[in-house]
């Protein structure tokens, strides 16, 4: 967008705004002047006004629909609207002026207190209000300032008065009021600019962050990706070896070939966690939102989980519903987002401990519930928890690892399925997360077919394979992270 063109749209948008605050002074200087010197010469003064008003009314919303349709930046038609901003503001000035030197005529030889006042009052609104557009400024001012003049100007030169006469000591206060009406426009006209400075800088800014964003985001999905495919022959290979499939390997050799399978493993999560991440931010990731059952749903994970449980000697209780719980949401996603708090729970519960999952209604929601009774989390971690890239332990020293999304991606993913997710913690006593979900407004019409069915286990096992050994939150105040 030009500068001329953001000035022109802040020009006619005041103008519209301050449209019936102009009405309102035009009546009351029209029964004012009907009044006490001409009703005739009111009425006639008010409706040349009325008319200059309504010529800016159409012009106005026509530059506001020129402008909406992206019609700034193009030359000829910025310094056609100018010409005709600058030529309605210049007939409106006009009207205002005649009116009161028409109104000062009547009076006679006088001090002139009502048409002078009015004109002093046009100039000031016009050097508050018309500071965008140089141009319609000054040729206001210049039709206001020769108006102001003229009317005493007129008296002394037809009585011919002296010089102490009071009537050139009105000349001279009205010549420092002109002074005072000029500084004043001055004033507005700067502060409208630097403003409009800061304003413009303000949006190179943020196309410059725009920009910066776009390329970090660019980058992570190409680093990203190109990452899978070594990684996942690198997988292959360590697999075959561990599995025995090369030859026999000694415990000293197959104890690193393991180590080294399992961070192979966590690398790979973390090349998804980016990706999701990325695709999350840039709002890319798409969502198949059915209606489902979130009682099916929520057994699937546990039964999905179950076995990494048993790997850290932890154990799910699940207290579910025996009816349908229907929900409306994605179910590659939630499954995803119960994987994450599940094997969070179990990781941060102690040797032998348990974990109890519940679905409850609470609120009007579906409300997934789950427990674990291990260290807590600290007061004060909420942003820490959810946040990104981030540890409730930082230190080099925790003995849970991760990189910090699981949480934050948990919850983005939430919040696109109009979720969310929240936790209650006391230290020592454990932590217990929410996961809350809109029901649905009825059930799906029709039953899934037999073999979809049937993958939702399946699913959910590859959303938990996908997992293994990758850190997904945190909690507590010395050992925890959030991942």
């Amino acid at each position: 967008m030009s500068n001329l063109a953001q000035k022109m749209r802040d020009f006619v948008q005041s103008s519209l705004v301050l449209f019936w605050q102009r009405q309102a002074m035009f009546v009351g200087a029209a029964v004012l002047a009907g009044y006490f010197y001409n009703t005739q010469l009111a009425i006639t003064c008010y409706l040349a006004a009325l008319a200059t008003e309504l010529f800016d009314l159409v012009l106005a919303k026509s530059v506001i629909r020129w402008h909406e349709a992206g019609g700034a930046g193009n030359v000829e038609q910025e310094k056609y609207y100018l010409n005709l901003l600058t030529l309605s503001s210049v007939f409106s000035a006009m009207a205002v002026s005649l009116f009161t030197i028409l109104v000062a005529r009547e009076e006679g030889i006088s001090n002139h207190f009502a048409p002078l006042f009015f004109l002093i009052a046009a100039g000031l609104f016009a050097a508050m209000n018309n500071h965008q557009l140089l141009r319609v400024l000054v040729a206001r001012l210049i039709i206001y300032g020769l108006a102001l003049i003229y009317i005493p100007a007129h008296d002394l030169w037809v009585t011919g008065a002296p010089l102490d006469s009071e009537l050139w000591l009105q000349f001279g206060t009205l010549l420092l009021v002109l002074y005072f009406i000029v500084d004043c426009s001055r004033v507005y006209f700067k502060l409208y600019h630097r403003n409009l400075a800061q304003m413009t800088e303000l949006r190179q800014e943020r196309d410059r962050a725009e920009h910066a964003y776009e390329v970090q985001s660019q980058f992570v999905s190409i680093v990203s990706h190109e990452l899978r495919t070594p990684l996942t022959s690198i997988k292959g290979a360590l697999g075959l070896i561990q599995n025995g499939s090369l030859g026999e390997v000694s415990p000293q050799v197959g104890k690193l070939i393991g180590t080294a399978y399992k961070n192979s493993d966590r690398l790979a999560v973390l090349i998804n966690d980016l990706l999701d991440l990325q695709k999350l931010e840039a709002a890319k990731m798409k969502f198949n939102i059915t209606t489902l059952d979130l009682v099916s749903l929520v057994r699937d994970a546990v039964e999905a989980n179950e076995s990494y449980g048993k790997s850290l000697n932890v154990t799910f209780n699940a207290h579910l519903p025996r009816k349908p719980v229907w929900v409306r949401g994605d179910h590659d996603r939630l499954i995803q987002v119960m994987s994450n708090v599940l094997s969070n729970s179990a990781k941060f519960s102690a040797d032998s401990d348990k974990v109890d999952v519940t679905l409850e209604l609470h609120g009007g929601k579906a409300r997934v519930s789950v427990r674990d009774y291990g260290e807590g989390i600290p007061p004060g971690s909420k942003d820490v928890v959810f946040g990104r890239f981030s540890q409730v332990d930082p230190s080099a020293t925790r003995k849970i690892g991760g990189a910090g999304l699981g949480m934050s991606i948990t919850r983005q993913i939430l919040d696109a399925l109009n979720g969310s997710i929240d936790y209650e913690s006391e230290p020592g006593k454990g932590t217990t997360f929410f996961i809350d979900l809109d029901l649905a407004d009825h059930a799906p019409s029709a039953e899934p077919a037999p073999s979809a069915t049937a993958s939702v286990p399946a699913t959910a096992k590859a959303a938990v394979a996908k997992r293994a050994g990758s850190e997904v939150s945190a909690h507590g105040p010395a050992r925890r992270s959030v991942a």
